[in-house]
């Protein structure tokens, strides 16, 4: 699971950021609104963990924001604010649920799992694209009876392309899903992933390749015959 954190507090960004990450989460951390509406209308995330009272925009406008361009991504708000007033202004602009600090971890993590589900979030053992499987326990890519495995890194960027196939995925976009929003990855990194992938792919004998768009990204797509 993907979560976006936005808040202000940077010390309460960090707090729950690794709570996230210890159950297993991916999870990235920005601390103003406008901020945040640029990364949740990214699409890449599967929750928000937001806050109300933000700088630049407030929790209520992001969501607002978020529904008027049919982002349709679970939000929750997590503010000190607990007069019921701004629940219900928060549920009424689109938020999916409300949270006051101070806060127990497993209640966070229990309502996390509660919206994604609400979502339809299906639990996968694999994922496919043409000839390719990826095995999402054993991190092992499969063409046939011939398999690799791969690191994180490369199971990461590889999970990527192939729920998104035949899809144009930015470098901005690789950088933030698979590296996250704090990391001071560069470019060539990227390219240095996409290179070992695609060697695995050939080794694989796959009818599938990572096509370079220039000046726009990567696509996962199957060869021309």
């Amino acid at each position: 699971m993907n979560v976006l954190v936005v808040e202000d507090e940077k010390r309460l960004a960090a707090a729950l950021k690794q709570i996230l990450e210890q159950a297993g989460y991916h999870a990235d951390a920005v601390y103003d609104g406008a901020t945040g509406l640029d990364y949740a209308e990214s699409g890449m995330y599967d929750v928000v963990v937001l806050d109300v009272m933000l700088p630049r925009m407030d929790g209520f406008e992001v969501v607002r924001r978020l529904r008027q361009a049919n982002v349709s991504t679970p939000v929750l708000f997590l503010t000190a604010r607990s007069q019921l007033a701004d629940k219900v202004t928060g549920l009424d602009q689109g938020g999916d649920a409300y949270m006051t600090k101070p806060f127990q971890p497993e209640e966070l993590l229990a309502r996390l799992r509660a919206l994604t589900r609400r979502k339809g979030e299906v639990v996968l053992d694999e994922v496919s694209f043409g000839d390719l499987a990826l095995d999402l326990n054993t991190c092992n890519l499969i063409c046939g009876k011939r398999s690799v495995h791969l690191s994180y890194r490369e199971f990461e960027v590889a999970k990527l392309f192939m729920i998104n196939p035949n899809q144009t995925i930015s470098k901005d976009q690789l950088l933030l899903r698979v590296w996250g929003v704090d990391s001071d990855v560069a470019d060539n990194n990227v390219e240095a992933y996409i290179s070992f992938l695609r060697k695995k792919i050939k080794y694989l004998k796959s009818n599938v390749e990572i096509a370079t768009l220039r000046m726009m990204g990567y696509r996962m797509q199957e060869k021309q015959q």
